[in-house]
């Protein structure tokens, strides 16, 4: 692990702070929301968080900027934060925690070097948590883990981490220990310094002993003689039978740091903050399709990791969110748009803070900038300044819900085709064309609440209402074949082939036996269950 005196950028301003980007990854209602705004507070970056508590709420999450959040208590949408705190710049992908959103969080993660899971006390590790730990254990992202919702009734700690390395397959190091659960509930013992932070309640100032050690007698008679000698008991196992903190274990995402506490009581989210920021790692390495770029390289190279329509209502703007990975980005520069070939100026820059924005003159590895997208962008776009590499493709999951989508109002037309293109573009849907019949268009969506988001979103940002008509497929798979399309053996009752944005064919199937039925009776055709492969 690098000492921050040694990490790229570290120099005198805000704009050379050391950068920690990390999305926040988790189950819906596990409070990765108010986690992410209690951050905020201690980076002084807000100074009031917003509950999320559903249409009647008078405020709002600052990381739930989109209307139909707001409306429905939900995230659907990754919201990019970034403030200062403790010589660091820190940079929060606050992702969608509703699994139908999961393919913009899948998408989200590739822009982070590090992942806070959040896992709710009484629940443990729950299958969007399984999915999402799975994307960050392929691309040996770092996972740092806060068990939440302490001062409700939940599951006993160790059984907590059992569960962890038996369900996720991750080794656990606990930081620190709760003292006590729900109404119970004292507070946690901070293992790295023997100090003792009392639980006093929502909304009061927490109370803080520092102890030699932890058969301190001021500790015991803080605690009581039974909680004491239980914490001894606990952390005495933890210390013979556990295993101890390994920075290299934890950069290869094989050991996870563990802290407890309750983001919705504000109590041991300041703890987690700043041991995050000393433990969690500094941007590195990217692949490309040329070998390796290095944060520490002279010249800018990012890529496009989301794109965001109608952020500005008003305006009806577009937004390409660059991951930067190398260099230093100044306003106004000209860099090339590989995919394209195009030389590009990038000529207002922006960084983020939920839906507000401002323009900068500069940015380093790690940071998160939004450029003005006229409509030549798309996900997983390379911008580089010299050169033309490629960065590693963006993860793109097959669909498990399809739909025919038509314009209500034929007059609306010109904008239907607009919001198709612009919401299909960003990730928000993936638009099919069915072949012979290219008028004929098709939804795919991982999630059936995609589905209400995009009509949501047609009629609100372009005034196009739509109406859907569900489909019976639930497997969408690529077609390589040598054959000629006329001469695929399908039941063409059962199957529908179509071409997506790319031009690519893909098969939608009702299930898994009908794609083993293909493959049988074409030995050409190899299906994939991405477009990656072709």
């Amino acid at each position: 692990m690098n000492e921050p005196s040694k990490e790229y950028g570290l120099r005198e301003g805000v704009g050379h702070e050391p950068r920690r980007t990390f999305a926040i990854i988790s189950h819906p209602d596990a409070g990765k929301t108010t986690l992410t705004e209690k951050l905020l507070l201690f980076g002084g970056a807000i100074r009031e968080a917003g509950a999320v508590k559903g249409k009647k709420a008078r405020r709002h999450a600052t990381s739930d900027w989109m209307e139909i959040e707001k409306q429905r208590g939900i995230s659907v949408t990754s919201t990019v934060l970034q403030f200062s705190y403790k010589n660091r710049r820190i940079n929060i992908l606050d992702t969608p925690g509703h699994e139908d959103f999961s393919e913009d969080t899948y998408r989200t993660l590739t822009a982070a070097d590090s992942a806070v899971m959040l896992i709710d006390a009484a629940k443990g590790v729950e299958p969007q948590t399984i999915k999402l730990f799975e994307v960050c254990a392929m691309r040996g992202i770092p996972i740092f883990t806060f068990i939440n919702k302490l001062d409700r009734e939940g599951k006993e700690p160790l059984a907590l981490l059992e569960e962890i390395e038996e369900v996720l397959g991750i080794r656990s190091c606990p930081m620190n220990w709760p003292i006590g659960m729900g109404q119970g509930f004292l507070g946690i013992y901070n293992r790295s310094d023997n100090r003792f932070e009392r639980f006093t309640g929502r909304g009061e100032e927490m109370k803080s002993i520092q102890a030699d050690d932890i058969e301190s007698e001021q500790l015991r008679a803080e605690l009581g003689d039974e909680l004491h000698d239980k914490l001894q008991e606990e952390v005495m196992l933890l210390d013979i039978a556990g295993d101890p903190f390994d920075a290299e274990l934890v950069a290869q995402g094989k050991l996870t740091p563990v802290f407890f506490g309750s983001a919705i009581a504000n109590f041991g989210v300041e703890t987690f903050l700043n041991q995050f920021i000393e433990l969690a790692p500094p941007p590195g390495p990217r692949k490309t399709d040329e070998g390796l770029v290095e944060p520490t390289d002279d010249a800018f190279s990012g890529f496009v990791f989301k794109i965001q329509a109608n952020m500005n209502p008003a305006h009806r703007d577009r937004v390409a969110f660059i991951r930067m990975c190398s260099g230093k980005f100044e306003r106004g520069m000209n860099v090339t748009h590989v995919r394209t070939g195009k030389k590009i100026s990038l000529a207002q820059p922006q960084q983020f803070f939920g839906q507000g924005r401002e323009i900068i003159d500069e940015a380093f590895p790690g940071d998160i900038i939004g450029i003005f997208d006229p409509g030549s962008f798309r996900i997983g776009d390379t911008l580089c300044e010299t050169g033309r590499f490629n960065f590693e493709k963006l993860p793109q999951f097959s669909p498990e819900h399809f739909a025919r989508v038509y314009v209500k109002n034929t007059l609306k037309y010109k904008q239907f085709h607009k919001g198709l293109e612009q919401l299909a573009e960003e990730g928000a849907i993936q638009v099919y064309r069915q072949v012979n019949r290219t008028e004929d268009m098709v939804l795919g969506a991982v999630g059936q609440l995609q589905f209400e988001v995009f009509q949501y979103r047609m009629k609100a940002e372009y005034g196009a209402e739509v109406e859907l008509t569900y489909l019976p497929y639930s497997i969408a798979r690529w077609i390589e074949t040598s054959d000629d399309l006329d001469k695929l053996n399908y039941d063409r009752y059962s199957n529908l082939v179509v071409r997506d944005q790319d031009d690519h064919l893909v098969m939608l199937f009702p299930n898994e036996f009908a794609t083993r039925w293909v493959v049988e009776k074409n030995p050409n055709v190899v299906l994939h269950t991405t477009s990656f492969g072709l």
